[in-house]
């Protein structure tokens, strides 16, 4: 009877053997973040874009028949999103009076579209939504430059601008 050793092993079949056990360990800890669905499927365990960032939510809704005023659609919106708006005493006059002002018909039906593209589409380009993530607040505030406003500039070009010197 013929006994093997490991001794007599062939210095490359070990090599192999080695590189093979440590190909394997370390296949198994890159796809430590990912859960089998199936047989041969596999999803990362790790949150979306819009689990991490609430407003990143992508909606497509169609506003009931009875909400009337802008104010009435962001808090519509807002409703089971994780959001609320924040307080009037947070919020500067002309806020307050885009929340009074009638919703247009083109903004009943909106999607798909992020919540906060949502947001900023009904609030227009005079105003700039701000964000408390802390506490989970959203609100409006008007931009500075009204002038440039009336001329079809919004909030997002007017910084762009100033930030790069134009």
């Amino acid at each position: 009877m013929k006994r093997y050793s490991f001794h007599n092993a062939r210095p490359i079949v070990v090599f192999l053997i080695c590189l093979i056990g440590a190909t394997v360990t370390t296949a198994t800890q890159l796809q430590a973040n990912e859960v089998q669905v199936g047989r041969y499927s596999m999803l990362s365990a790790t949150p979306t874009e819009a689990q991490t960032d609430l407003l990143a939510t992508n909606i497509n809704i169609q506003l009931p028949k009875r909400i009337h005023t802008i104010g009435e659609a962001i808090h519509y919106l807002l409703q089971r999103s994780g959001f609320r708006l924040a307080g009037s005493e947070a919020m500067a006059p002309e806020t307050t009076v885009l929340f009074d002002l009638p919703l247009p018909a083109v903004h009943r039906n909106l999607g798909p579209i992020s919540l906060r593209k949502a947001l900023e589409t009904l609030a227009g380009p005079a105003f700039q939504l701000v964000q408390d993530p802390m506490h989970r607040l959203v609100a409006f505030e008007p931009c500075v430059l009204d002038w440039q406003v009336a001329q079809g500039v919004g909030c997002n070009t007017l910084m762009e601008a100033t930030q790069h010197g134009e």
